[in-house]
């Protein structure tokens, strides 16, 4: 856990969320800045800062990441999804914290 980070906070409870899944690994809750009709994040609970910064000992952690996407989807009411891993700052990342973007159901800024 890091004490300045967004998602560990949530991951302990001390900042809500709307949260659509958790288990020992893993938790998952919906974006509060959506950029499609469904959009929410998968954030392991361990503190790991990026994609990047992943070794050999994560690898059963980040299968688990991207098997659930699927799930979560489907229970969400997606046919089809988008993922998204943004890795370091010149990737866009804004959450020093890995975690997996699922997204569909049409763009957010065309239902305006």
């Amino acid at each position: 856990m890091s004490d300045n980070c967004i998602f560990c906070k949530i991951v302990s409870g001390t900042v809500p969320s709307t949260k659509i899944y958790e288990d020992n690994d893993v938790i998952a809750f919906n974006d509060i800045r959506p950029s499609a009709s469904v959009h929410f994040l998968i954030v392991p609970k361990l503190h790991i800062d990026s994609l990047a910064s992943c070794e050999n000992e994560h690898q059963a952690l980040l299968g688990k990441m991207l098997l659930l996407a699927p799930k979560l989807a489907k229970q969400q009411g997606l046919a089809g999804f988008k993922t998204l891993i943004n890795t370091g700052v010149e990737g866009g990342q804004e959450v020093f914290h890995i975690h997996v973007h699922v997204m569909g159901g049409g763009d957010k800024s065309r239902n305006n």
